[in-house]
């Protein structure tokens, strides 16, 4: 097999789309399967890893971290030609996807999709619902001649389901619990950023409003008076929201910007709760990486996150954009701490249940279908003719 995958987001991008795409190549290298990875450039990289081609680009206006690639059509065109891939798979519906798209239509190349974000839900967020039947229609156009569209979660396969779209496959995701254990729980997290407070609540993403910030926010404020001196919280991440709610934070609220690697995996184990007020998550690996952790998980009860939370014993789900459910969910932990230890343990083991390799080997056979399946059907085309 002969792979070749078209990407607006890679490392060192920090984001979950980016995180599982690498993670993916590292799967196809210790697989053997040949690859090219065409992604936008970032300004931050000089240099690449020999599978990656970086192609030219701009900032994406509503997600400036994102980048829209500016493509040279024909110096992809004569790779492509030289590689002479099995498979392509189109991670992203914009500039560098639709150069993969019509090479594949034009030479009749097995080709299949992935759907990451819901940006239907990103434009409500940033006022732009006019937008949102565009959106749907150009989704269709694109993924038309897909002969596949892998999705993370049941709820967006739900989702593309009802708005017109088929041949639709579940691609989940792992996390890996040699990175994401309770095993790098450490007090120096604490001494680092003065923290006295007994418990330590965590949010990891960006700070911005399709993570539903707003209502972390507003939850932060009205939790009790008499609890608010016994919790600290750890905002973890970056975006357009972070300045407002540095300015509406009190003494007892910290701000990392974005960690990765073993900081990161420290940061998960030295808390005591995770907290997602996000309800627009096509997954939610953030959520995964807690559970790992030995994090409960108080989320939204919406979105790819009400898959991977089980109620009841690694967290609780609230209602979306409701923060008096958030307020009473970890009210309810903080006073129970033998409560709170008991889904601790339950979030790590179903963490240890979700391994990377399994989740991309399925994937691998999936490849294997579709470009089987094409083979197939153009041989029954050349024979009817």
């Amino acid at each position: 097999m002969r792979l070749a995958l078209f990407t607006d987001t890679f490392l060192p991008q920090i984001n979950g789309v980016a995180r599982t795409l690498q993670r993916l190549i590292d799967h196809l290298q210790r697989r053997g399967v040949e690859h090219l990875v065409f992604t936008p450039k970032c300004p931050q990289e000089d240099a690449y890893a020999s599978p990656v081609r970086p192609i030219a680009s701009i900032p994406f206006f509503l997600y400036p971290e994102c980048r829209l690639a500016m493509p040279n059509m024909a110096a992809i065109r004569n790779e492509l030609l030289s590689f002479k891939p099995d498979l392509l798979h189109l991670a992203t519906p914009f500039n560098i996807g639709l150069t993969g798209l019509r090479f594949a239509q034009k030479h009749q190349i097995a080709h299949a999709a992935s759907y990451h974000t819901h940006f239907d839900r990103y434009l409500e967020h940033y006022r732009m619902q006019r937008m949102v039947p565009l959106y749907w229609s150009y989704m269709k156009w694109f993924h038309r001649s897909c002969d596949a569209i892998f999705a993370p979660s049941h709820e967006t396969i739900d989702t593309l389901r009802d708005q017109g779209f088929y041949r639709l496959r579940l691609w989940s995701r792992g996390v890996d619990c040699q990175q994401y254990t309770p095993d790098k729980r450490s007090l120096s997290v604490r001494e680092r950023y003065g923290i006295t407070a007994p418990l330590l609540l965590l949010y990891v993403g960006r700070i911005a409003p399709e993570k539903d910030i707003d209502t972390l926010s507003v939850v932060m404020h009205e939790l009790p008076e008499s609890l608010k001196p016994h919790i600290h919280w750890l905002i973890v991440g970056e975006g357009p929201n972070q300045p407002e709610l540095q300015k509406q934070a009190t003494a007892n609220v910290t701000f990392t910007g974005y960690k990765h690697g073993e900081e990161l995996a420290q940061l998960y184990a030295s808390a005591d709760m995770f907290v997602f007020p996000s309800s627009s998550e096509t997954f939610g690996n953030v959520v995964l990486e807690a559970m790992a952790s030995g994090l409960p998980v108080i989320g939204a009860n919406a979105g790819g996150v009400k898959e991977i939370v089980v109620p009841g014993r690694s967290g609780l789900l609230c209602e979306p954009r409701n923060p008096a459910s958030f307020v009473k969910a970890i009210t309810m932990w903080a006073e129970n701490p033998e409560q709170l230890a008991a889904y601790s343990r339950e979030s790590r083991r179903l963490a240890l249940s979700r391994s990377w390799s399994s989740v991309f080997d399925k994937l691998l056979e999936d490849y294997e279908h579709i470009i089987e399946a094409r083979r197939i059907g153009r041989s029954h085309r050349i024979f009817s003719a």
